[in-house]
């Protein structure tokens, strides 16, 4: 792997570069501290969110966040994600995948150690159609570890859209669950599922009709071992018009395994072209009230999160790529190799 482009925003780095089928997408990025950006009830965390300053990040000797790619664009057509724009997905290789880890981190020589490193496999992409991905998990922390030593907290996270065309959608996240969280892991792994609405008419909508209707996801779901160490989570990119329903949400799926995470509708160009956002969601806890109580009266542990608008204009949310021809919104500075 060869990099092309460093763009460097005020919580992280944007890199793009030459891998084995064509140019990937991968970043690097610090944490504010959950104290600064999530309310989650059931963590003790209760303060109502109005609004997350820019300011410092921790240092990465703290926390780190490394998001790569699992393929080169994707093909979902998410009304709501710019990565399609990128072009169709092709899985990224075994290589790839372990090159972008040991890129982002090298290119960080100064930090010598961290106390949890988060892998999300989340930038392009639809992971579930790329087999590498559980080996190349699993590979990572030899990776990790001969950089970091033995004792550091590696915290990897596959996010799905559950697509309806995948007949190997279940064999991958058993694999998943079973092999790479519940025991290569010791639990310290993650599994995401994008839902965004409990309504398949409007989730047909979000996801372009590539995405299991929700009885079949959690038929699914219902295969999977039980977790080990933090539930699997249902995550809900939260619109304006958005539906979600605790009561339908709890009938298929249980509270004692699946725990919801609410964000707002990251502000990508294809959000924005197709009317789809959150108003106020970056300013006012209101949007997120009435469906946080709603979930937590049903049962489900609720995790709200609000980026700040360095994060989202520096494009390091979901959703974004630079390789789309978006640029950052806020400072940023340019480094090509």
């Amino acid at each position: 792997m060869k990099l092309l482009k460093k763009i460097k925003v005020p919580t992280g780095e944007i890199y793009t570069a030459e891998g084995e089928k064509g140019v990937l997408e991968f970043l690097t990025v610090g944490d504010y501290g959950k104290q600064a950006n999530i309310k989650a009830d059931f963590l003790g965390i209760t303060r109502e969110l109005n609004g997350v300053p820019n300011g410092e990040i921790q240092p990465l000797s703290e926390k780190w966040v490394v998001t790569i790619s699992t393929q080169y664009g994707c093909s979902m057509g998410c009304k709501f994600c710019d990565v399609p724009k990128v072009g169709p997905g092709r899985n990224a290789t075994e290589r790839d995948l372990l090159s972008q880890v040991a890129y982002a981190i090298n290119e960080h020589s100064d930090v010598t150690d961290t106390k949890r490193l988060n892998i999300h496999f989340a930038r392009m992409g639809e992971p579930t159609w790329n087999p590498d991905v559980p080996l190349a998990a699993v590979k990572m922390r030899t990776i990790v570890r001969r950089l970091f030593g033995h004792s550091v907290l590696i915290h990897p996270v596959v996010s799905t859209m559950m697509p309806r065309a995948n007949k190997d959608c279940l064999e991958f996240l058993d694999t998943w669950c079973s092999v790479v969280k519940n025991d290569i892991y010791d639990g310290d792994a993650g599994l995401q599922i994008s839902v965004n609405s409990t309504d398949d008419a409007q989730r047909d909508y979000l996801f372009s009709g590539n995405s299991y209707d929700l009885a079949t996801i959690a038929g699914i779901a219902d295969q999977l071992p039980k977790p080990k160490g933090r539930k699997y989570t249902l995550n809900f990119a939260l619109a304006d018009d958005s539906i979600i329903e605790g009561k339908v949400l709890a009938s298929l799926f249980d509270p004692e395994r699946w725990i919801c995470k609410i964000t707002p509708l990251h502000r990508t160009s294809r959000a924005e072209q197709n009317g789809i956002r959150t108003t106020g969601g970056y300013e006012a806890f209101t949007p997120y009230k009435a469906v946080e109580d709603d979930l937590k009266a049903h049962g489900f542990d609720v995790i709200v999160f609000v980026p700040s608008y360095d994060e989202d204009d520096g494009l390091i949310t979901c959703g974004n790529a630079i390789l789309s021809g978006k640029l950052p919104s806020t400072k940023y500075e340019v480094t090509e190799y």
